[in-house]
């Protein structure tokens, strides 16, 4: 697989139609660059999509989930951790 698809390539990896890769590009969900009048799309944009890679903003928000939890409940995590 390349570093950069093209639409029809997306497509078929998501296994969605062209139209769908379209839909989710407009919406923001797949991050794209128009070349003319075509869309290229970054590789890890569609493991990003697939679930296989966490993106920076995935994981500033799993940071912040975690750190939350163990302001709250870290005494807990404590007393489960010596069970």
């Amino acid at each position: 697989m390349n570093n950069l698809l093209s639409t029809s390539e997306v497509a078929k990896i998501l296994k969605i139609s062209r139209v769908a890769v379209f839909k989710k590009i407009k919406n923001g969900e797949i991050k794209a660059e128009k070349i003319g009048r075509n869309y290229i799309i970054p590789k890890e944009e569609v493991l990003k999509t697939l679930g296989l890679v966490i993106g920076e903003k995935n994981k500033n928000e799993i940071d912040a989930i975690v750190k939350r939890g163990v302001k709250e409940y870290g005494e807990v995590f404590k007393k489960l951790g010596k069970e």
